[in-house]
């Protein structure tokens, strides 16, 4: 029972590093890049990366919030493997067609 309860420890608290990364790399990335990038705006994900953070860190992996903090995950998880890519693409130049 130990060792589940540490799995699940490991699993929420990576979930909230992955939250808190997007987030503080939403937050610095330039504005118009996001609309270079054909993204939502740069408040918007800002305020998705955030709540999803809020969420991980306020609600448990395993009980009767676990919804929302899957939630959370799912827009770090978003962020982190559609928009970033996009933004990083953006901001160096991209491929040129």
């Amino acid at each position: 029972m130990l060792v589940a309860m540490w799995i699940v420890n490991i699993i929420r608290w990576a979930g909230a590093l992955a939250g808190l990364f997007a987030f503080v790399h939403a937050l610095l990335q330039r504005a118009d890049a996001y609309s270079a990038a054909d993204r939502k705006t740069k408040p918007v994900w800002m305020g998705i990366t955030g709540a999803g953070l809020a969420a991980m860190v306020l609600f448990d992996f395993f009980g009767p919030g676990s919804l929302f903090w899957l939630a959370g995950l799912v827009a770090a998880l978003v962020y982190l493997v559609d928009v970033r890519p996009k933004l990083i693409e953006v901001q160096r130049g991209g491929r040129n067609w």
